[in-house]
């Protein structure tokens, strides 16, 4: 496992939790990272990430693991086609009937041609995936009001359910970005290299930067 010369960390500000992730980003990215969560129930969410040299994503894979289930996703773009595999242990519907929440239903897409537009990848509650699109579309140098309407592959967490989800970048004055999705909007504070530093809503990066 090759080791990481970036260390970043968020704290989640709408519910407890955290995500850290070690990445490398000299040619494209790749990045490991773990999210802590409670809501809907208290999970843990580990993935890695890989990007070619333009930052469109390549692969993804993460596990969720909670009291009593285990799910995996491995999802994967070749010759413009995504492929997604997955592997279930335990009861998530299960657990999440027991605290009260929705089912999750069955993780992954049965029909991955719908991910045909995809470049990027969202993992739900993780702003490291907010830089792919940033990185790839050159936002944080781009012309303030410069808009992308993109299509991204989003896995919802703890399920890992993959849906095809527009959404809309706008180019902002000092290098940030104002992300849309359907009725949620938000403008993202961003660091010289593209890397959220403020998502109002979801996340705040703390602590300093570690780079070896």
């Amino acid at each position: 496992m090759p080791m990481m010369p970036r260390s970043l960390l968020w704290n989640r500000t709408d519910v407890p939790g955290a995500d850290h992730v070690l990445l490398d980003d000299r040619r494209g990215l790749l990045a490991r990272g773990v999210a802590l969560a409670v809501d809907p129930l208290p999970y843990t969410c580990r993935y890695e990430l890989t990007t070619d040299e333009s930052w469109a994503a390549v692969r993804l894979e993460v596990n969720v693991e909670g009291a009593g289930w285990l799910r995996s996703l491995r999802l994967e773009r070749a010759a413009g086609r995504w492929r997604a595999s997955t592997a279930e242990q335990g009861d998530l519907d299960g657990a999440l009937s027991a605290a009260g929440a929705p089912g999750a239903g069955i993780p992954g897409i049965e029909e991955p041609d719908r991910l045909v537009d995809a470049l990027d990848i969202d993992l739900g509650g993780a702003p490291l995936f907010n830089t792919l699109p940033v990185r790839r579309l050159g936002l944080r140098d781009a012309a303030p009001g410069t808009v992308h309407r993109i299509t991204v592959a989003w896995v919802l967490v703890p399920s890992l359910l993959v849906v095809p989800s527009e959404q809309v970048y706008t180019a902002l004055d000092g290098g940030n970005v104002r992300f849309r999705d359907d009725d949620f909007e938000a403008d993202l504070g961003l660091d010289a290299d593209g890397y959220v530093v403020s998502y109002p809503g979801l996340a705040e990066r703390v602590g300093t930067e570690v780079r070896r």
